[in-house]
């Protein structure tokens, strides 16, 4: 269940929301712990156990660690981080690992059998799970005696499918305090910020993140046959998809906890306006960002034992964030990309950005928009090299033109979200209650109907008599945690299916549709 689906807006959300208000103060937590499981299991419970165990076991083991002596002390959280990460590399990485090894030392051995699909939301879980267990053993905060409120914690479903990674001390008071969580301010702040993220999610991400699959998805032109504008053209809007994707989603959870009673950390700070490398990831992913400074980059020594132990800690930590994004090898050459940048910058660069007006903007752009082209790599149909090629020989093929006409307004529509305008806008409008309520009231409409749409063309309608689906429609990552499906042809983003005409089709397989310059069949365009 996603945040943007009509099961989730129209019953679960709006149910769980009555139940959770109508309950008391002290049964808060026991009822979202409840909407939570439901939440968990939604698309099955094969790994409920797994998530169970996990929550028992750290839930007693800090209990341990907090009542265990000064000897025991620093070696009982190390345990759990490596149980915890132990299960996060077992599910995550051990195919990969495997893979690896036999391609280096040329073994034969065989792949696990642990499924295709990752226990949900398991990257951002353990990360909360080892950070609340390190901040027991630090001090920092005291070991959770209530179960139900620690459950609470690690299951907390708007964190669930990609965070943001809030600590359990960021969140302790509010957990303990449920007669006063709950107000209309932070309601109100909670459905706004609700309403923008689903916004920058089905009207922008979704709609932008088209361009890219007309280009590399199957059905679409084929990234060998466009030309080098269209080239720079599709990695443009698949940063935009990719920024509204994970912002929105973000916005739409810490909504979602505020209208919980939560607050929690904004995980996104409009990163494409920054100046500098180091600026973005500032402002990009910031919890994620953060965990790593904390717990990885700190307890290493962080800048204090010299430049070069730096250098290592900032190698170690960008390895890390590279993997942590997937098991891949593309991913880890991408955290290595901006350990390279940051290097940079931190040896002699970055004296010179801050003194700078434009240039500063347009290198952070160009070399953000280039680490995504690394970060995508993995995907069929754009492989690292022949994108590369594409982007800077320049080479001719498919035109750009006909994607400006479909794509050009949302291209700018995304390029002028992603700046400071839209807050500013929202500010003034915000001063007038009549005119705060009515744009509210229209983007909430708008957003509806594209969630309504989108629903109704994933339904499965019938193909005329003679036709066939010209092939399956392809499945396409769009967050660590999250996958959509795409139409084949990429050619109309909410399309269900891609229809051709087969030998003796005795009915009309109508609206035909080839993009210029395509050698491709024709496809039906519903």
């Amino acid at each position: 269940m996603v945040f943007n689906s009509v099961v989730f807006l129209f019953c679960f959300l709006p149910l769980s929301l009555l139940l959770y208000y109508l309950v008391p103060g002290r049964a808060k937590n026991a009822v979202l712990l409840a909407e939570s499981l439901i939440f968990y299991c939604w698309t099955g419970v094969a790994f409920l156990p797994l998530i169970a165990v996990l929550i028992v076991f750290n839930y007693l083991w800090a209990l341990l660690t907090a009542r265990a002596k000064s000897k025991l002390r620093g070696l009982l959280p190390l345990a759990a981080v490596l149980v915890n990460l132990g299960v996060l590399v077992y599910f995550k990485y051990a195919n990969f690992l495997i893979d690896t090894v036999n391609q280096v030392a040329h073994l034969g051995l065989a792949a696990l059998n642990i499924g295709t699909a990752l226990p949900l939301g398991i990257s951002y879980y353990i990360f909360k799970i080892i950070s609340y267990e390190v901040d027991v053993c630090t001090g920092k905060i005291a070991p959770e005696k209530n179960f139900i409120t620690f459950a609470v914690y690690v299951l907390f479903f708007p964190q669930l499918i990609v965070g943001p990674i809030v600590k359990y001390r960021e969140m302790a008071d509010q957990l303990h305090d449920g007669a006063n969580r709950c107000t209309p301010a932070r309601a109100e702040h909670g459905a706004e910020l609700f309403v923008f993220g689903l916004a920058k999610k089905v009207i922008l991400a979704d709609s932008i993140g088209a361009l890219w699959t007309d280009i590399i998805g199957a059905g679409g032109v084929g990234l060998a046959n466009v030309s080098t504008p269209l080239a720079w053209l599709g990695i443009i809007a698949y940063s935009l998809q990719l920024y509204f994707d994970f912002a929105g989603y973000s916005e739409m959870s810490n909504g979602l906890a505020a209208l919980l009673g939560f607050d929690c950390p904004a995980n996104f700070n409009l990163p494409y306006i920054s100046g500098s490398i180091t600026e973005f990831w500032r402002r990009w992913h910031i919890t994620l960002s953060g965990w790593f400074r904390d717990y990885i980059y700190i307890p290493l020594g962080g800048n204090r034992k010299g430049q070069a132990r730096q250098l290592l800690n900032m190698f170690l930590v960008w390895a890390a964030t590279g993997i942590w994004h997937g098991a891949s090898w593309n991913f880890i050459a991408w955290g290595l990309y901006y350990f390279v940048l940051l290097t940079i910058e931190k040896t002699f660069l970055l004296k010179y950005l801050k003194k700078g007006k434009v240039w500063p903007h347009i290198y952070t752009l160009f070399f953000v928009v280039l680490g995504w082209g690394i970060f995508t790599a993995n995907q069929p149909g754009a492989p690292l090299g022949l994108l590369l090629q594409k982007l800077f020989v320049p080479q001719g093929g498919i035109s750009p033109v006909y994607y400006l006409r479909n794509y050009g307004v949302l291209l700018v529509l995304g390029c002028v979200c992603s700046s400071a305008l839209p807050h500013w806008l929202w500010e003034k409008i915000s001063k007038n209650t009549v005119a705060k309520l009515l744009v509210f009231a229209l983007l909430t409409a708008l957003c509806v109907c594209y969630v309504v749409a989108a629903t109704n063309a994933t339904g499965r309608a019938a193909l005329p008599a003679g036709c066939r689906i010209s092939s399956p429609c392809v499945t396409q990552r769009s967050t660590p945690s999250a996958r959509r499906t795409r139409c084949c042809s990429g050619r109309r983003r909410r399309a269900a299916f891609c229809w051709v005409r087969t030998a003796g089709c005795s009915q009309s397989c109508s609206r035909w549709t080839t993009p210029p310059g395509s050698s491709l069949p024709r496809t039906y365009r519903p």
